[in-house]
């Protein structure tokens, strides 16, 4: 499989790179404020310089990740940055991902190298705290966060192949924005990468704003926003920040990130969201607390707060054992809850499963039943196809109505397996509603093997909300009118031309009958016109039969899909659910080898999107996250008995379901790394066609 290499590369010299002028001319004036400031930063870097540190690792793993993410650790030294006199050096959790072995550390005026010990790890910044035998050692003057302002100019620093005994490598950029990945970085269009993570990022004074790190708003780990390094997206947590937790990572002590336990009911990513809950975990703050599904979170610590991602901003940069302070609105009631202590963990557990399929698009209220789970929940409870669930709650004199299959899926979805519901439901040829009582089961490892050729009474167009955006009022109906949807196999390419992508849309194409989206994301090389059609031909039956439709974005490189892709992947994604009916429960990524590790990828980081990764002939090699009761998300795993990773693919499932994913797990007899089976693909088939499960 192919990997990334990140040897390291000397970032140009500050005395190169001068910041812009400010004046209109290009006179004696703007020389001398050129040459001015070019001292300015020159003096500034060697302000700074005794204090960063040149970093060596031996031993360890050499590939960090899987897939996309999969990158080959730097050969060559990396940065850190003194922060106390007796022999303290923070650097990038990064840095040490691949686990090494020894860690050796040079500075300025020491001709021996220095054994270091990692003390202690910033689990939510991703720094690492190291120790050496040192005293006496320059501490660089920080910058007061209060002093950052966005456009000034800034200097990333780096010891890499340049050693002690000169100036560090140096990037000039400007500070481009505060409060960054949730409130915990600064950012900079200096260039960032590998060679400097751990390092300074420095003002015109020499004062340091922050340490370099790789980091992003949608993972976690070590490596998180690696894909960004040298692309003018650069970030640095604070040193005030740094500073300030010192005193404990110094006893030796890992931070964890501060977690208050609710789920909400809107994504972070999708910016105007209200800040309402969709589910509380067991056990956490907010259960503590009591918070309840439905609230709104209106103020945090005081700030009010309108949006999710400005609730997100404010508790994202706190740590397992801060406190916080809540303002909640229930109704019509405002509620204030003071000092809510965060958890570091959280129990995660299994969503609750009723046991149906439901009709599509239906415009009326309540959710018609399409198919009942042999031997599940609502199979014991007396639910039949063709009954209408109108109500829905916990007690029988509390049940509220419900409006939509979206809407009891988000009900159910906060529920844990074995919690008793109710249901009110309408029988043909029964007058009065019937309740009901189920106890809700975990999510079936098998797919039915027949399920009901009927799945959509046709009036997706008419549904409040539907799937497909209306046109202009002025427009709207000329354009129904005047343009029929295109069909057949299409070849594209993004907005700005810079991407090409086909897409499949079967002859039977109904925009009144919500469709599955397939994205089928191909191995490494295999995306000719032959290959293609060869996958259309494959799919094309079941496409017309089940309404699937298949889009096929292209990587950039014949060696593979890289992180960096993802973006692309997701403009194509949204172009076809703009253009077409889509079925937001059904967009499955689906990926073959290194396809397979880009498909596990996206379905990690775009949980607002995808609800189904569908993958053969990859393994997951790194922990998943938890996963999300607000954002639905189930696994299909296959694996050759004779592929040479088969037993790294069988590990996956394991480790999904640890963390309370939906997973299914298939090994082909006599297969090696070939696609599918006839038997496997047919149901591969059926559980896309049931991905919209209660």
């Amino acid at each position: 499989m192919p990997s990334r290499c990140l040897s390291p590369v000397l970032i140009c010299l500050a005395t190169l790179a001068v910041a812009p002028s400010f004046g209109r001319g290009e006179g004696p004036a703007d020389d001398d404020l050129a040459v001015l400031q070019g001292q300015a930063l020159q003096a500034a870097v060697m302000r700074v310089a005794p204090s960063v540190a040149q970093i060596e690792t031996s031993g360890g793993v050499d590939v960090l990740g899987s897939g996309p993410e999969r990158m080959r650790k730097g050969v060559g030294p990396t940065t850190g940055l003194v922060v106390a006199s007796d022999g303290y050096i923070i650097s990038s959790a990064f840095n040490f991902a691949n686990k090494p072995a020894a860690i050796f550390v040079a500075l300025p005026g020491h001709k021996d190298r220095f054994v270091a010990r990692v003390v202690a790890t910033d689990q939510t910044r991703m720094l690492t705290l190291l120790k050496i035998d040192a005293t006496g050692l320059p501490v660089p003057a920080p910058c007061p966060k209060g002093e950052i302002r966005v456009g000034q100019s800034a200097a990333a620093l780096g010891r890499t192949w340049t050693g002690t005994e000169g100036p560090p490598s140096v990037s000039v950029g400007i500070v481009s924005a505060l409060g960054r990945i949730w409130g915990k970085a600064i950012q900079t269009d200096a260039k960032v990468s590998p060679v400097n993570y751990g390092g300074p990022l420095i003002d015109l004074q020499g004062r340091v704003l922050g340490v370099l790190v790789p980091a992003s708003p949608r993972a976690q780990d070590e490596t998180a926003g690696m894909e960004w390094y040298d692309s003018g997206i650069g970030f640095a947590i604070p040193l005030e920040d740094v500073n300030a937790v010192l005193p404990r990572l110094r006893q030796g002590q890992d931070l964890k990130r501060g977690l208050l336990g609710v789920i909400p009911k809107n994504p972070p990513e999708k910016y105007d969201a209200l800040p309402e809950i969709a589910s509380v975990l067991p056990d956490s703050a907010a259960a503590r607390a009591g918070m309840k599904a439905g609230d709104i979170v209106t103020e945090v610590d005081g700030v009010r707060v309108l949006r999710q991602a400005q609730v997100m901003h404010a508790i994202g940069n706190k740590y397992e054992g801060d406190v916080v302070s809540i303002k909640i609105k229930r109704g019509k009631e405002e509620i204030r809850l003071d000092k809510l202590r965060l958890a570091g963990a959280l129990f995660t557990f299994a969503r609750g499963f009723l046991g149906i399929l439901p009709m599509r698009d239906d415009p009326d209220a309540g959710v018609e039943v399409r198919y009942v789970y042999p031997g599940s929940s609502a199979d014991r409870a007396g639910l039949k196809a063709t009954d209408r669930i109108v109500k829905a709650g916990l007690e029988k004199d509390k049940l509220r109505p419900v409006a939509s299959r979206d809407h009891l899926m988000a009900f159910l979805g906060s529920m844990p397996a074995d919690t008793e519901v109710q249901l009110q439901v309408r029988r043909s040829g029964v007058k009065d509603p019937v309740t009901l009582t189920a106890k809700l089961g975990e999510f079936p490892d098998a797919v039915p093997v027949e399920l009901p050729k009927k799945s959509s009474l046709g009036q997706a167009l008419k549904q409040r909300g539907a799937v497909r955006p209306p046109a202009p009022p002025k427009q709207a109906e000329k354009k129904e009118a005047s343009k029929k949807p295109d069909l057949g196999l299409l070849k594209r390419s993004t907005a700005a031309g810079d991407h090409e992508y086909w897409m499949y849309i079967p002859e039977n194409y109904d925009p009144n009958v919500s469709h599955a989206l397939v994205v089928w994301l191909h191995p490494a090389g295999k995306v000719s016109d032959r290959d293609i059609e060869a996958f259309v031909n494959t799919w094309s039956g079941d496409c017309a039969d089940r309404h699937f439709i298949v889009l096929g974005p292209k990587a950039e490189s014949e060696t593979g899909w890289l992180a960096s892709e993802a973006d692309v992947v997701l403009e194509e994604m949204q172009s076809v659910m703009e253009q077409y009916t889509i079925d937001p429960q059904r967009v499955v990524v689906h990926g073959m080898a290194n396809g397979g590790q880009m498909a596990f990828y996206l379905g990690f980081h775009s949980r607002n999107v995808v609800r189904g990764v569908a993958v053969t002939g990859a393994a997951l090699s790194i922990e998943p996250p938890d996963s999300a009761l607000s954002q639905r998300l189930s696994f299909f795993v296959v694996a050759g008995d004779k592929d040479p990773i088969a037993k790294s693919i069988l590990e996956t499932k394991p480790k999904l379901a640890k963390q309370k994913f939906s997973v299914i797990y298939r090994e082909i007899p006599d297969m090696g790394r070939q696609y599918l089976d006839a038997q496997t693909l047919e149901e591969i088939i059926r559980w896309i066609d049931s991905l919209d499960r209660l």
